[in-house]
């Protein structure tokens, strides 16, 4: 059977989720080790612990990896090398008006 190429967008998608549930992962992982609120005595010391830590590592890991996918797309909005301006900042110019107060009698 021929394997067919994926396209881009779903490679992008794909590696980026798969970096946010790793990050997601190192998280939960520091939560536990670290004993963050007495996370790490209370996932140890139940039964239901291991379910506790999947169901936080799989939320946590949706969230990161929606925000890992949002980073990149905009970090990618500007491509090195582009002309112009860059940075986002507009580029100001110079304008000159003349401005006249009314006399009196004479209307706006």
């Amino acid at each position: 059977m021929r394997r067919t190429a994926r396209p881009p967008l779903v490679s992008f998608y794909i590696r980026n989720c798969l970096v946010g549930f790793a990050l997601a992962a190192v998280f939960v992982a520091a939560l536990v080790w670290l004993d963050v609120v007495g996370l790490g005595r209370l996932v140890t010391g139940s039964p239901d612990g291991p379910l506790a830590v999947f169901l936080l590592w799989f939320f946590n890991g949706i969230v990161f990896s929606g925000a890992q996918t949002s980073v990149r797309l905009l970090l990618m909005a500007e491509a090195p090398g582009r002309s112009g301006p860059s940075g986002g900042h507009p580029q100001l110019q110079a304008l000159s008006v003349r401005a006249e107060a009314p006399r009196p009698g004479r209307p706006l």
